[in-house]
C-alpha cells in the first residue's frame, strides 16, 4: 500500500529515499530560487546520503549530483517517502 503522508526532507536519515512533493512558500526567496535551480521540483526523487559530523548540513543525492542543504532549508521541502 503506497504511503501518502508527507514530511520535511530534514527528517530523512542517510540511506532513506523520498520524492519531493513541494517546496514551501515560507522559505526565503533566495533559498527557494537556489533549490529550484538545483532541480528540486515536485516529483523529483531524492536520497539522504550523508550527515555532517555536527548534523548540519546534510548531503542529498538528486539526479546525478550530490547537494548539501542546511536543516533550515531542508525543513521547507515536503517529501513523501518511497515505500
Amino acid at each position: 500500500m503506497p504511503t501518502t503522508a508527507t514530511e520535511s526532507l530534514a527528517e530523512l536519515r542517510p540511506g532513506e529515499r523520498a520524492v519531493i512533493v513541494a517546496v514551501n512558500d515560507a522559505i526565503d526567496r533566495d533559498d527557494r530560487r537556489r533549490l529550484l535551480e538545483l532541480g528540486l521540483f515536485p516529483g523529483t526523487p531524492i536520497e539522504a546520503v550523508l550527515d555532517s559530523p555536527l548534523g548540519d548540513p546534510t548531503a542529498y543525492r538528486v539526479r546525478d549530483m550530490t547537494v548539501a542543504l542546511r536543516h533550515s532549508q531542508a525543513r521547507h521541502i515536503e517529501v513523501r517517502r518511497d515505500s
